[in-house]
């Protein structure tokens, strides 16, 4: 532990700050309040961490969201010694901050100023609309529900008044009308209200609308041709429009080329087909068709002859546009149409600018009565005796967020300026998600991960072994992904699409699955055993190569020969079938020996050799002979676990870290811990199903007889045994070629 003095530019003194060694770097310990009213003294360079997301933490969001002032989805150092003064300065005591407790007692509030007074005020307000005058502290559920705070209040201070606000029907109507045309702002009781904003924009549209009509009324007999009705006319006037354009145009084109007519009409091909289909399904087949039939200057028949599909159209037309300006009619000529048509020209013009639409639902009669009746002063007469309280209503924010400053920013701090929180047994950092139970291991540096390949590219530099898992809960549609790193045991058996079980932090369980890992060493004692691990996994391949190609090969000969019919020798003949080879028989054994001697050999050198050593040097060799085979794994891995780093891992994630963080073997342990039996448990060895063993004199039965060969080759025994059973084979079969031959006259004896 050491003691930093910070000094001002002119060398006196500031604070004292208090130091810690923990995760390899010297961590600052924030102890009592005068810790926490210099922490603008601090040396950047001295913090844990210089930024950290707002979101994917175990943390309250919403105090995080009150730390960061400009919105920005980031909490950064002004805004945490920011915090922390504001905090500070609403208590008497700065240092009850230290005490993170969730209730704050009223008494602990500092009225001695005018926003202290303020809060204090408010506080006692808030807990008297809950019914609760005789309690001596408040929480963050007590100013949490707005709604039940003011709910027996018409005046809230948030500038947004309901309907209720007002003291007479018309004004509630009103508020309602303007509800209905633009929408509502909720207050601070929760009740549907309008602003002064929205009561402005209601009044420039209701004027803008009655403004409007104003001026199709001055010239109404252009504009309003039909009157009232002259918007109903319009509707059935352009619901015919086109048809009717149609038919005039058809019986000109006859007038001008009197051959067209049969083009013009229905031919009879169309009314076969027609014919063939289900004409009540068909109305749009027949509605291609003209209004009536086409003749040259043929005026629009309006009672009879008309399409059946439009009849119902042409009979709105005659009645409610053809009667009340031309009279009685049968029959429609195209200067009627055009003297018609030219009367909505004018109307059209005007619909097109039209003003005010937003209130157009409430009809023009209602606007002006709105707009005559002086409701607009009296809304805002209303909005200012609501804006007046805003001083005492703003309070009640003040006094939710000196709440949960009280309870929250301590935690903040030792996750912030130190590390404190993740270094401490028995404590979780903030950015701790929970924890993986998988492989009889429980992992807690577990962490929320929104991107599994950007948040791996960079936590692969952390050189820890992190398992990304998907996490599913059964029964809703809630997803996250976290980050579990290993720091324990071994990787044997992690592989992706293992599955595992997910508690976090509120206890809820989730269903957990590996979807990728980032492989770095995770103990020593794996490093220890790696190399016996890596030849039995080579010999083992090896074997089953080599046993799939003699596999392979005895398939192949047994096919042929089941395949192939032999061929029948010729009678009288020899088979060609070759002799037993002796000599090369005994060769293969000869080779064999010769392997099983070599083998002997060397183990009986190593033995002899390992025999004839004083025993205190027996020892010694046994640790020289692991240390050559597990040494060099050991030490790479020893060194690698040094440098395990969890600043990658929370950059990764958002963070700002600003120093090197780091997990040695150790803290490692404690965050992955592997399964053991409770103290004071009975374990039974006797397993009715474990592998049968083999006689230990079995094993040294075998290694006798491979000493023994071992021996005898070295002496060459072998050698000597080979000769003697070869000798006698070779007289029958092998001539001296050393000695002379003698003729057959030589082998008789001389006759003297």
């Amino acid at each position: 532990m050491a003691d930093t003095t910070e000094r001002k530019n002119d060398g006196s003194t500031l604070h004292t700050w208090r130091f810690v060694r923990l995760g390899g770097f010297d961590q600052v310990r924030v102890e009592t309040g005068a810790d926490l009213l210099a922490l603008d003294y601090l040396d950047q360079k001295l913090w844990a961490a210089l930024s950290c997301p707002t979101h994917g933490l175990e943390f309250d969001e919403q105090t995080l969201q009150l730390i960061d002032t400009d919105g920005d989805g980031r909490i950064r150092v002004p805004e945490i010694i920011a915090a922390t003064k504001w905090a500070a300065s609403g208590l008497k005591n700065p240092d009850d901050l230290i005490r993170g407790a969730k209730a704050l007692p009223l008494t602990a509030i500092d009225d001695s100023h005018p926003e202290g007074m303020e809060i204090l005020s408010s506080a006692k307000q808030i807990l008297k609309n809950l019914g609760k005058s005789d309690v001596t502290e408040i929480t963050v559920d007590d100013t949490a529900d707005t709604v039940k705070i003011f709910s027996e209040t018409k005046f809230n201070g948030d500038g947004i008044i309901p309907p209720d606000s007002a003291d007479d029907d018309a004004t509630r109507e009103v508020i309602k009308d303007i509800i209905v045309c633009l929408g509502s702002e909720e207050d601070r009781s929760g009740l549907p209200g309008v602003s002064q904003e929205k009561v402005d924009k209601f009044f420039t549209e209701a004027q803008a609308y009655a403004d409007w009509w104003k001026k199709a009324e001055d010239d109404a007999i252009s504009v309003l041709p039909y009157g009232d009705a002259t918007g109903d006319a319009a509707a059935v006037f352009h619901a015919v429009r086109a048809k009717v354009d149609d038919y005039f145009i058809r019986c000109r084109l006859v007038e001008f080329d009197q051959g067209s007519a049969g083009a013009l009409n229905p031919s009879k091909e169309a009314y076969e087909a027609l014919s063939l289909k289900d004409l009540s399904a068909s109305k749009e087949d027949i509605a291609a068709f003209p209004l009536a039939s086409i003749d040259a200057g043929k005026p629009l028949p309006l009672k009879e002859g008309i399409n059946p599909a439009w009849a119902g159209a042409v009979a709105k037309l005659d009645s409610e546009i053809v009667r009340p300006l031309l009279g009685e009619k049968d029959n429609l000529d195209p200067n009627d149409w055009e003297d018609i048509s030219s009367r909505f020209s004018a109307y059209e013009s005007w619909l097109s600018k039209k003003e005010g639409a937003a209130v157009e639902p409430l009809g023009l009669e209602r606007v002006r009565e709105i707009l005559t009746n002086g409701s607009r002063e009296t809304l805002a007469a209303l909005i200012e005796k609501d804006k007046a309280l805003a001083p005492e209503a703003n309070a009640v924010s003040s006094v939710d967020r000196l709440i949960r400053y009280y309870r929250d920013l301590y935690t903040l701090l030792n996750n912030f300026v130190s590390f404190r929180d993740f270094y401490t047994p028995g404590k979780k950092a903030i950015f701790q998600a929970g924890t993986l139970y998988l492989d009889a291991r429980s992992c807690d540096l577990c962490v929320k991960v929104s991107d599994v390949g950007k948040h791996s590219g960079l936590a692969q530099l952390s050189r820890t072994y992190l398992a990304y898992c998907d996490c599913t809960r059964k029964g809703t549609d809630k997803n996250l992904t976290i980050a579990a790193a290993f720091t324990n045991g071994n990787s044997d058996n992690l592989r992706v699409g293992r599955n595992g079980v997910f508690y976090d932090r509120q206890g809820r369980d989730w269903d957990a699955t590996i979807v990728k890992m980032i492989q770095h060493p995770i103990s020593v004692r794996q490093a220890f055993w790696s190399p016996y691990k890596r030849i039995a996994q080579l010999i083992s391949e090896q074997v089953a190569k080599i046993s799939a190609a003699r596999e392979k090969e005895l398939q192949t000969t047994v096919s042929k020969a089941v395949t192939e019919t032999p061929k029948e020798t010729k009678a009288g003949q020899a088979s060609t079938g070759q002799a037993f080879d002796i000599a090369k028989f005994a060769g293969i054994f000869a080779a064999i020996g010769l392997a099983i001697g070599a083998i002997g050999t060397a183990i009986a050198s190593m033995v002899t050799g390992f025999l004839e050593l004083v025993w205190w040097q027996m020892p010694v060799a046994a640790f020289g002979l692991l240390f050559v085979i597990s040494g060099p794994s050991m030490i790479v891995a020893y060194l690698k676990l040094r440098k395990r780093n969890l600043g990658p891992i929370l950059d990764a994630s958002g963070w700002a870290v600003n120093t090197r963080a780091m997990i040695n073997i150790a803290f490692g342990t404690s965050l992955t811990r592997t399964a053991e039996l409770p103290p004071g448990s009975h374990r039974s060895m006797k397993d009715p199903f474990a592998r049968k063993k083999r006689s230990w004199k079995v094993y040294l039965l075998l290694l006798g007889v491979l000493v023994a060969a071992g021996v005898l080759w070295q002496k060459g025994c072998d050698r000597e045994w080979w000769k003697q059973s070869g000798v006698k084979e070779k007289k029958v079969q092998v001539v001296d070629k050393s000695v002379p031959a003698q003729s057959p006259g030589q082998l008789l004896p001389s006759k003297k």
